[in-house]
């Protein structure tokens, strides 16, 4: 059965939505609910703008202290966010166990955390905030369906399941 769920965000305009299913996922089988967010690692022209700017040992604590410290300005947004849009909903809040950010390959991270955790089922949307109505399905979730070693539950995303497309 499923006792443990890993439930990836992309903190998107579908994020909510991705979330009611995950929560009621939750509820229904009244299984631990991870949340997990992954930040793509700085580009070669952030890193070179901040090396231009830094010396070498500012840049150092920078990538030290500062980088942990956005991580948990996220996880703290991603929480509030919770909270906001849960209202009255609060109990559900105990349902979630964790909500934790890392730096990496988005897809990569949501399949080493499932791995981690031990989830018995990942839940994704099908597109980023970014990804275009005419894709069939982003690049991350795909790469997830693909090497998931555990079931996947996929969201559509919204607008088109709106506009009858299926």
């Amino acid at each position: 059965m499923i006792h443990s769920m890993l439930y990836a965000t992309d903190l998107g305009v579908y994020a909510p939505y991705v979330m009611q299913h995950a929560l009621a996922l939750a509820r229904t089988f009244n299984a631990d609910l991870y949340v997990v967010h992954a930040v793509e690692p700085m580009g070669l022209f952030a890193e070179s703008v901040l090396q231009s700017y830094l010396d070498e040992q500012a840049l150092n604590e920078w990538h030290s202290q500062g980088l942990s410290t956005v991580m948990a300005n996220i996880e703290q947004r991603v929480l509030d966010s919770f909270r906001e849009e849960l209202g009255e909903g609060q109990q559900d809040l105990a349902l979630i166990k964790s909500v934790r950010v890392f730096q990496g390959d988005p897809s990569q991270v949501i399949l080493e955390q499932a791995q981690k955790l031990s989830v018995d089922l990942l839940i994704v949307g099908s597109h980023s905030h970014g990804a275009g109505g005419d894709t069939p399905l982003g690049r991350t979730s795909a790469r997830v369906l693909q090497l998931a070693q555990v079931p996947v539950y996929l969201v559509p995303l919204l607008q088109r399941r709106r506009h009858g497309d299926r």
